[in-house]
């Protein structure tokens, strides 16, 4: 069984809709056309395991999606999921272009400069609204803000679990 700290989060239960067990689910993915076909997904059990669900139907309302998830048929059985957060596996995520990352992919990667000085490790990744995502780099210096972008970004080795930060001055 996987922990569920190695899955991937698609979502959170917001609360129950209707009166046969349905949930309102927000998406937490930058892929929320995943959910109508999305078949199952994970809860977190006791001791850090995930707990599968089986989602029978799903449809999106109101800007959130609402799933049918088996053996859920009343509203106490619902809000018994409320607040939890849905995770998928990682071989279950669409494959990206080359040169693009998801955001867990990136988290807790070593930023080292050109010279292989290690700056800090990326602790977060921020969407600013702009075209450009933000990492913010946790080092022995502080906290740094690192764009991700070319100009900032020389390269990213997953395999190695490093990223390089060009010369170019991150704020």
């Amino acid at each position: 069984m996987a922990r569920f700290s190695d899955l991937v989060l698609v979502g959170r239960v917001v609360k129950p809709q209707g009166r046969r067990g349905e949930v309102a689910v927000l998406p937490l993915s930058d892929r929320p056309d995943r959910f109508p076909t999305l078949r199952r997904a994970f809860v977190e059990a006791p001791g850090g395991e995930a707990r599968e669900l089986r989602v029978l139907r799903a449809w999106p309302h109101k800007g959130r999606f609402v799933l049918e998830i088996e053996g859920v048929f009343t509203i106490d059985d619902a809000e018994k999921l409320r607040g939890l957060e849905l995770r998928i596996a990682e071989e279950e995520l669409a494959a990206l272009p080359e040169g693009s990352f998801y955001h867990h992919q990136l988290k807790g990667l070593r930023v080292e400069d050109e010279a292989g000085a290690e700056l800090g490790v990326v602790d977060e990744v921020m969407e600013t609204g702009a075209a450009t995502r933000v990492l913010v780099v946790r080092g022995a210096e502080g906290e740094t803000l690192l764009p991700f972008a070319s100009g900032f970004v020389k390269a990213v080795d997953l395999a190695q679990g490093y990223l390089e930060q060009t010369y170019a001055r991150a704020y």
